[in-house]
């Protein structure tokens, strides 16, 4: 599902139109992703969490060259759903 589809199926339960639904989406977003730039975490009881996750220092492969390379720390975005909603999907979805 493309983020076109999500505005599509909002826009068609709700009645709403889709501009205003694609600026909704957007600014939805938006929020997500400056709250975890300052280093906020976002949890949407229910749905899940948007964490921030602290990569630790290791030492990679340069494998063509054959040479060791220090990957430094890091953080990273993540997305831990709810256990009710990780259930719902662990019932559900069938793998193609």
């Amino acid at each position: 599902m493309t983020k076109a589809d999500i505005v599509n199926e909002i826009a068609e339960s709700t009645g709403v139109e889709k501009n205003v639904v694609q600026e909704t989406v957007e600014a939805f977003m938006g929020s997500v992703k400056n709250a975890m730039v300052k280093g906020d975490n976002v949890y949407l009881r229910g749905f899940g969490s948007f964490i921030i996750k602290k990569r630790a220092e290791k030492t990679g492969r340069n494998i063509s060259k054959n040479t060791s390379i220090i990957i430094p720390a890091h953080y990273i975005p993540a997305f831990k759903p709810s256990k009710t909603f990780a259930g719902q999907v662990k019932n559900k979805v069938k793998v193609k």
